[in-house]
């Protein structure tokens, strides 16, 4: 399996529903940096899985439908309006994004083939959490 990861990072703020949340129940921001991997069996016949150029803008794009927004608050999303928006829940939120974008071309042709994306979102130097999704 052949893999392209590619990187960036977003800054929200957010607050999270439940007691088990402690302390992040009260609106806090987060930094994080963003993993994402693109994983196929074929390269295509210029001997790529996806375009790099084309997946950190695709990413970028994607990540800047959170930037510098507070999740509490966020219009137009009603895939993360109804849940608390976790790590695992904004990664999973990230890859599915991503997977539109990769069937619809808009990674190259490699994208349409792929067989998985990933995406790990950093919160700090000793967490992390992800989701993986197959195409």
């Amino acid at each position: 399996m052949f893999r392209v990861t590619v990187r960036d990072h977003i800054m929200i703020a957010h607050s999270l529903q439940g007691e088990v949340f402690g302390p992040a129940q009260r609106l806090h921001g987060a930094t994080y940096v963003v993993d994402a991997t693109f994983a196929g069996a074929d390269l295509d016949e210029d001997g790529i899985l996806v375009d790099i150029g084309r997946a950190t803008e695709v990413v970028r794009e994607v990540l800047g439908r959170l930037h510098y927004r507070n999740l509490d608050e966020l219009d137009g999303e009603e895939a993360l309006a109804t849940q608390n928006t976790s790590t695992e829940v904004l990664a999973r939120w990230v890859a599915d994004r991503l997977a539109e974008r990769a069937v619809g071309g808009d990674l190259g042709p490699g994208g349409r083939t792929l067989a998985a994306i990933e995406v790990v979102l950093h919160e700090s130097h000793v967490a992390r959490a992800g989701y993986e999704r197959t195409l």
